[in-house]
Formats: structure tokens, sequence, C-alpha cells
């Protein structure tokens, strides 16, 4: 059997050590990933290797020639032009590939049984076997869903915590069969796990899964290529060393010279032709390349340091990479996770801080302090963005400096000159936050419109009738109460794709921000009209002679957080008597406690004046809480009934939009006016969204997040919920206790309990695997839907932390608390399984 490896990325998160080598030639246990790989081909009978090039192809030809010293034929094919992506790299070489073949990733470190794999393709007659194995957090890769007879059901590309069905992800090793290139065009860019094996799936062409034991380390990032190493070394995967081993864990190079007081506690790895000096400390989990020289009294905790590298005197190396050829003068600290480019100086008694990338042929002087990266920067293991938007607490993890290069890093990713908004909420710190942003977005070319202290309905309304690109809001997070949350709206006012948030991630990361020249910076101006369009908006879509008729008095509690405060005004101009409470800004958020007696008093005042209703609206305006006319509290699922009930009572046979967890009465109120009901993921963006795509969609939302008005701006609006609440109470002739009264019985309960963050992909494969296929809805989370359909419990990994919500509902409030609790025991009795076994 033939094998292809595909060695053409460049390894752009592995930057700086991709600088000047592709990374299938940067070397763990000082010899290169591909080696290793050519190694474990050869092992397994496969002595034909193909290997495709983009990036640097002079490097990997010039080290393996024509194989024949490493005891194989090898050839070679190059992307002239541009990468063809992982399956058009194979298809432009299959004229050499007339029969079966394996295809490996020139970017993985494994030891998998190849040889067991092959017998498993062949003993299915297999179309394509793909390599599958299991992973504590399968976020980064391909999750795959296999039958008990490893036929493949399902694929996912890198979801998002809450997808994660299953730990069960593909590898990039795959078994093919020479006529799955048949289904690829010839010279474009395909992927094999993103167009070709769901093609093959839909088609009903027979893929399998082998789920194999062993080690595998997709190299994606720098903490995979440490953590390769220290495995490597710990011998938790079957690596072969170049060097004999002098004693147990330790391996030593020819012509080396150690000093006799040198402390060595293994496992550690020396190369060839290395001078270690007097009394210097060697830590276990230290690699050291060839042709190395360190000084004396040198500290040396786990590094990983390049061929030819120069460490001095009394230097401090930590969990770090030292590039090749690279000088470290004496008493100068290279700290955990640090990245020093090859060919550079760290200057006698610098200190390169924890995380930070040094590009190579780079000096740093004498004495300084690098906290920052070194043109150009990468930090691998942090992700920017969460469920929606860059969210952390104020003035700790968003601070002004990171405001800044995310402004930048937003107005990079557009053409120069484009146009943007800004806003916030009233807060001092949200201020502070949005200037900031304003100063990274002019530095490189962006012109603001500064919408200023706005709230978050008006600037959705707004945005799309500004002809911008897109827009930025800052405001108290809406969930915690200590943090901030930054998002970013396209030119619909629709947040932003999370394709784009890659985008600026990427840029972020990787500070590849422009500079604009003294004339091209950008400029602020002003909106005065703001409030103007979203009257107008707001009026446009209301029917105003059935508000004006109404006698009516409404109590507006906005709990010491002003948002949408325009609301009042509004409703006065359509002869609404608002009453407004607690409309000073409180600079502290309140508890969970003092919000609910707000809530409280709100509800006596609603029956003290005999007014019609009252409102609580929070979260800059998105979401509000009900008060009807006897101060009883109408929110979560009731509201999301209640506002679904007098919508399709208003547009019978149209179509609502609710989160996967939201209660089955909408499905029955949706019956009864021959209405439907479309499920998203539990997110806003998605409501947002699917609102946006279906024209025929009336509301969106539910009580917990907000509702959406699709013919008024593609956001949460309270404010406009408020005023349509009270047009269709004087339309149908109702008030809020008899419109409730008429609501379908609601069962819905929640549970959270605390789940690792690498337990969690397992828990999603755990209650996939021990459920039929026909009771799974897999929209969000895992939904399991009882054999009669009318009961059903969600299990939704929380996004932000380490939680799982499990969420129950039916007909049956007694039947809904058994489901519920059941599902938390087995969840929390699988989690402390899995924790036994990590232990």
């Amino acid at each position: 059997m033939r094998a292809v490896l595909m060695a053409g990325g460049s390894g752009t998160r592995l930057r700086p050590l991709t600088c000047e080598l592709p990374k299938p030639m940067v070397p763990v246990l000082n010899r290169p990933i591909a080696e290793h790989i050519v190694r474990l081909l050869k092992q397994h009978h496969i002595d034909e290797v193909i290997t495709t090039l983009y990036y640097l192809p002079d490097v990997m030809r010039n080290h393996f020639q024509d194989g024949r010293e490493f005891g194989i034929q090898m050839t070679y094919a190059v992307e002239e032009e541009q990468p063809l992506g992982t399956a058009g790299c194979v298809k432009n070489v299959s004229e050499l590939l007339r029969s079966p073949f394996l295809v490996i990733s020139g970017d993985c470190i494994t030891d998998f049984d190849l040889s067991a794999a092959i017998a498993f393709h062949t003993q299915k007659k297999s179309m394509a076997t793909l390599v599958l194995t299991r992973v504590p957090n399968p976020l980064e890769f391909g999750v795959v869903i296999t039958g008990r007879d490893g036929r493949i059901q399902r694929f996912l590309e890198k979801p998002s915590s809450s997808e994660v069905f299953s730990d069960t992800v593909n590898t990039g090793i795959y078994i093919l069969e020479p006529e799955v290139l048949d289904y690829l065009p010839a010279q474009e860019e395909a992927d094999f796990s993103k167009d070709l094996f769901p093609f093959l799936l839909a088609q009903g062409k027979p893929l399998y899964g082998y789920i194999a034991e062993g080690y595998w380390c997709d190299i994606g990032h720098l903490d995979a290529y440490r953590e390769s190493q220290y495995s490597a070394l710990a011998k938790r995967i079957n690596l072969e060393v170049s060097y004999p081993k002098r004693s147990p864990g330790l391996w030593i190079g020819d012509n080396t010279s150690i000093d006799p007081t040198v402390n060595i506690e293994p496992p550690v790895l020396i190369g060839n032709n290395c001078r270690i000096g007097s009394h210097v400390h060697i830590e276990p989990g230290t690699i050291i390349g060839d042709n190395v020289t360190i000084g004396s009294h040198a500290t040396l905790k786990r590094p990983i340091i390049w061929n030819g590298a120069i460490i001095g005197d009394e230097s401090h190396l930590r969990a770090c990479v030292v590039g090749r050829g690279t000088r470290i003068d004496r008493r100068a600290h290279v700290l955990e996770g640090a990245i020093v480019g090859s060919l550079s100086t760290v200057g006698e008694e610098a200190r390169v801080s924890p995380q930070v990338r040094v590009w190579p042929n780079k000096r740093i002087e004498a004495g300084a302090i690098l906290n920052l990266n070194l043109i150009w920067g990468n930090v691998g293991h942090r992700n920017l963005f969460g469920q929606r938007g860059v969210s952390g607490i104020a003035n700790v993890d968003i601070t002004p400096e990171l405001a800044v290069k995310l402004g930048a890093a937003y107005g990079s990713t557009l053409p120069q000159g484009s146009e943007v908004t800004v806003s916030r909420d009233q807060r001092s710190i949200s201020r502070m936050v949005t200037r900031s942003l304003v100063a990274g977005l002019m530095s490189v070319g962006v012109d603001v419109q500064n919408l200023e202290n706005k709230a978050i309905p008006i600037v959705r309304t707004v945005i799309p009738t500004l002809g911008v690109e897109g827009g930025i809001h800052v405001r108290l997070h809406p969930e915690r109460g200590s943090s901030l949350l930054i998002e970013f709206l396209d030119h619909k006012g629709i947040n932003i794709s999370k394709a784009k948030e890659k985008k600026i991630e990427g840029c972020f990361f990787k500070e590849d921000m422009r500079r604009s020249l003294l004339y091209e910076v950008g400029k602020v101006t002003y909106t005065s009209e703001t409030l103007q369009i979203y009257r107008s908006a707001f009026e446009k879509h209301l029917n105003l002679e059935a508000i004006e008729t109404v006698s009516s008095k409404v109590v507006i509690d906005y709990a010491f957080a002003v948002s949408g405060a325009v609301l009042p005004q509004l409703l006065a101009k359509f002869g609404c008597d608002a009453v407004v409470l607690n409309a000073s800004l409180n600079p502290k958020p309140l508890s969970l406690e003092e919000q609910e007696e707000l809530l409280n008093q709100l509800g006596r005042v609603v029956v003290a004046l005999n007014a019609t209703m009252g409102v609580q609206v929070s979260s800059n305006g998105e979401k509000f809480i009900l008060i009807d006319e006897t101060g009883t509290a109408i929110r979560g699922e009731m509201l999301t009934a209640l506002m679904m009930q007098m919508i399709l009572t208003a547009h019978p046979r149209g179509a609502v939009v609710v989160p996967i967890h939201a209660s089955s009465a909408v499905e029955e109120i949706a019956h009864r006016h021959d209405g439907r009901v479309i499920r998203t993921k539990a997110n806003p963006a998605a409501l947002m969204e699917t609102c946006h795509a279906n024209p025929n969609v009336v509301l969106g939302g539910s009580g917990d997040m907000g509702f959406i008005f699709p013919q008024l701006h593609p956001g949460f609006d309270a404010m406009f919920a408020t005023a349509k609440l009270m047009e269709m109470l004087k339309l149908q002739e109702m008030t809020l206790e008899t419109m409730r009264s008429k609501l379908p019985p609601i069962a819905h309960r929640m549970a959270t309990i605390r789940c690792p963050w690498t337990a969690k992909g397992a828990v999603m494969r755990y209650l996939v695997e021990t459920h039929a296929p026909e009771q799974l809805q897999l929209v969000d989370g895992v939904k399991i839907i009882s054999s009669d359909g009318h009961h059903w419990v969600l299990i939704l990994p929380d996004a932000g932390e380490a939680l799982v919500d499990i969420i129950a509902d039916g007909c049956d409030p007694e039947m809904v608390d058994s489901l519920l609790q059941d599902y938390r025991d087995r969840v929390q009795s699988f989690i402390e399984s899995q924790q036994q076994l990590d232990d």
C-alpha cells in the first residue's frame, strides 16, 4: 500500500517556529515530525510515500531526498500556485493512486496501529475509512459519530461547546479507495472533512470510522507542540529516540561533554556535540538539541532547546521553546510558554514574560522586560470570542489596552476608510472602553460614528440606515454583573458571524494590524438623529390608533441600570401614562436578591396605581419581565408562551422562532393558530440570523433572552415589545391576567451541574450512544424525546463555564421532575466515573 503524506501547510499557529520551516519539519525529540511519520509508515510495511508540498518545499526535499536513507521510496508533488486543501492536493496526484492508499497529515505525532486500521477497512469493504480517536476536549477537531458497526452517521467540523455530541474525533488519517477521488474536481481547493466526506455520506456511500488505541497529538498550536515533546519523553508514545540511553529516562548523544557537578533529573534528552557547564540544574522534561552550549549555574525547567543554541551563565529557562541558533545571555529569563525564534538574542538580565512570542532574528536589549510579542505574535491557547462577543471582568480582563488592540484588529479586517458605529450603555467603565476601541479603529484608518450611550435596540435599528460596515456596542454583561460585553454587529445590525469573529481573533492574536499614515488616520463624527430614526421605525410598525385609544397606565422599572429611557417619551406620544421607577444609575450592579425586591416593589406599585401592567427593563433595553394588573410577575417560559399567543392571534399561520430549550407549550399555541415553530441553537446570534433568514417569521426569542420583531430590526427589543403588548391587549380586548389564563399548562424545569471542560465531549457521546437515534435531536446539546413524544430532556453544555444545564419539559409536572432528577443523576454519575478514570 502507498501513503500520501500531506505536508503543505505553513503552520501559521506555530509561528514563530515555522517562519523558516514547514510544520512537518519542526523537531520533536530532535527529529522532524515528518520523519517520525515516515518511520511509523515503514514499521507498518508502507514503503512508498507520496509527499504533497506547498510551503518551503525544498526544506523537506533536502532532508528526505529520494527516501533511500529511510528505507522508503519518496515522491514529491508541489502545489505551485495555491494550496489545494487536504483533498485537492491528493486529487493532484491521483494518477499515482490506482489501488487503496493511506493519507496521513504531516502535523501529527502518533503510534497508532495502522495495520489494524487497514485490515478494518478491508473487512468492512469501505470506500473511505477514517481513523478516529477520543480526546478530552474535542472543540478544536472534527467530531464524528459512528454506529455500533463503525459506519459513520454524522460529521461536525470544529464544533462550539454546545454542539459537542461526542468526544470521538477525526485524526486526519484516512484509508481510501481510489474511486473516492473521482468525486473531486481537478485543480480546485477541496477538503476531506468539510467537502468530500459529507458529500459521500449524503450519497449513502460506505464510510467507516476505526477508533484507534494509542497516542495521537495534532500539533496545531504551540501548547500542543510542547505537550507532544513531554509525552514522548515520558514514553507515553512509542517513538524511536536518536541517541543512546545512558540510564533510565536519560538519553545523551555522542561527543557531548557534561560537567560532573551538573544535576540532571530524568527524563531528559540531550543531543550530540553539546557542552554543559558546571552546576547546571536540568529538571525533568528538558529537551536539548544538537550542538548546544549551556553556561554554568543555568537552570533548565522543561525547556525545548533547538540545535545550535547558546545558553548563558545563570540563565533561567522555564517551559519555553528556544529556536535554532538563538543566544540567551547571562542571567536572562525566558518563562513559561514563551517562544524565542531562531537566530534571536535575549540580552543579559533581560526577561521574556510568560506566553510572549519573539519572531526570528530579533534582539532584546540587556535588562529589557518584554511583556508583548515582538513582531508578530500569536497566543494559540486563548479564544477571544465567547457565546456572544468578547466578555470578561471589567478592568481586569477587559482593559483599555485590550480594547485598543481589539479595535485595531476589527478595523484591520475592514477596507481602509471604512466607517463603523460605536455605542455603549451609560456606565463610566463602558465609556472608557469605548474610547479605547475608537482609538484602535482610528489608528488603522477606520472612521467612527459615535452614537454614545444608546440602548442596543436603538443601535440595531439605526445601523442599516447609516451605510456603515458594522458597529461595536459595549455594555454591562446581561448575565454577569461584574463583566463587560463587547458585541460586534454587521451592516444589518445582526451580531457578526463566527467566521468574521475568527478573522478578528486571528488578527488580534497575530497582531497583524495595519498602521495608517498621518493623513489616513480615521475621524470621529457624532450622529444627532439616532433617536428620531428609531422613533420613526417604532411608530411605523405599530397600530397607533389602537394604542391611542387605550386609556392605560404603564409602570416602567429601570432597576437602577437606565437603558431605553426613550420608552416613556414614545408612550406619552400615544397618550399612555408612563410611571418611571428607579431611573437613576447605580454604579454597582444589583444582586439577584436586590433585583427580586425591586420586582416585588414594582408589583405593589402596579396594584396601587391600578395600572394596566408593569415592565422591568434590563440588558440595555433587550429583556423585560412583565407584571400583570394583579401584581403577578410573568417571566421565563410563561412570558414566552404569552408573547407567542398574542402575536400568533394577530398573525395566524405565521412562523415563530424559539431556542431549542423553550417549552413545548409554544408548539401547542402554534397549532391553535396554524402557525409554525422553528427551533434554533440556544444563543442570541442564531435566533437573530434565523429570524432574518425566514420571511414569514412574526416573532422570535424567549422570556429569558428577549423578543425579536423582525419587521423592526434584527435584535431583541423590550421597548417595542411593551408597546406591542399594549396594542395587542386593545385589539384582542383582553387583560394580561385573562390572556395568561388561556395559556396551555407549562411544566418546565432546569438544573445546572458542574462539569470539567475535558469531560463535556464524553458526556455528550455517552448520551448519544445510550439512546436510540429516533429519540435524539442534536440542534444544540443533546435533546432526548420520550417514546410518547410528550416529554423531553435537553443536556446543554455551557459555552462560557465548566457547567452543563439539564432542562426537562412536558405536560405532567411529576413526570418532568422525575425526568430531571433521573438525568441529573445519570450525568453526575458519568462525570464522576470519568474523573476517577483520569485520576
